[in-house]
């Protein structure tokens, strides 16, 4: 079985002891591709992600701020995600989004996720978006920068409801899920998982962060993407080879790896 950790902090400090054992556990665990990240700890230092990505065949990266760095952008930061964005193991543009939750100014923060975006429709990178706190003011600016594309969009670290999918859905956006939707109380996370078309799925882990059941609490890791595959399967009714192999699909023709199909995707919700 061959499974994806689509978004994963390799370079977060909580792996700086053991990074190349996690990474063997990851690859020992059956896992085909790990995209690694690039946000780091904001700029001025963006290629975190792309220092890993050189050293492992298999690891892919992403080139972005976050929102909760948006404050530490200055003249040089787009010209510094120009020049990653062309590094030919770079496969998106993130993550990237608004973040309500710790208090940074959004007329700070609108303005980089738009000019973010331009970026990314400017080298053809399908984007990576975080949300929390501000739903209505990302698809907002979504809806204005980005439908207009055919590139693919991913909505990082779903954990909205059904509703919220469908609508997510409905604007052509992939959802990727995590450890998140594991947890005891979120059946509504497992209902929007529920009813995402097959070709419209990622599997995740955000790792170090959100560790799946049975991990909860501990220190996260790609290897933990299999927990939440089972999980999504059980809800699917589908087996976790099926589910495992459709979402690998849909990571390789998303970020355009080994020459995979239209990254469109297609498929029908309840």
């Amino acid at each position: 079985m061959e499974v994806v950790d689509s978004h994963c902090h390799l370079d977060d400090a909580q792996f700086n002891e053991d990074r190349a054992t996690v990474i063997e556990r990851a690859r020992k665990a059956g896992l085909k591709y790990l995209l690694a990240i690039g946000t780091g700890e904001g700029p001025p230092v963006l290629d975190v992600a792309v220092k890993l990505a050189e050293e492992y065949p298999f690891v892919y990266a992403t080139a972005g701020v976050h929102p909760n760095d948006a404050p530490k952008v200055d003249d040089h930061t787009i010209e510094d995600l120009g020049r990653l964005l062309r590094h030919p193991k770079v496969k998106a543009m993130g993550e990237i989004g608004l973040d309500y939750h710790w208090g940074v100014p959004r007329d700070v923060q609108i303005p980089l996720f738009e000019r973010q975006l331009q970026l990314a429709k400017q080298f053809a990178k399908p984007v990576i978006i975080h949300t929390r706190d501000a739903w209505e003011d990302t698809l907002a600016v979504l809806r204005s920068q980005w439908t207009d594309t055919d590139i693919p969009c991913v909505l990082h670290c779903f954990t909205g409801d059904a509703d919220l999918a469908r609508e997510c859905l409905d604007l052509g956006f992939y959802l990727a899920f995590g450890g998140v939707a594991t947890y005891p109380k979120a059946a509504e996370v497992r209902e929007a998982a529920r009813i995402t078309p097959i070709e419209r799925l990622l599997l995740e882990t955000d790792c170090p962060y959100l560790a799946p059941a049975p991990h909860r609490g501990k220190r996260n890791e790609p290897a933990f993407v299999l927990n939440t595959a089972q999980t999504l399967a059980e809800v699917r009714g589908v087996t976790v080879e099926h589910l495992a192999g459709q979402t690998t699909k849909n990571f390789e023709r998303v970020f355009a790896i080994e020459g995979a199909a239209d990254p469109s995707g297609s498929g029908s919700y309840t």
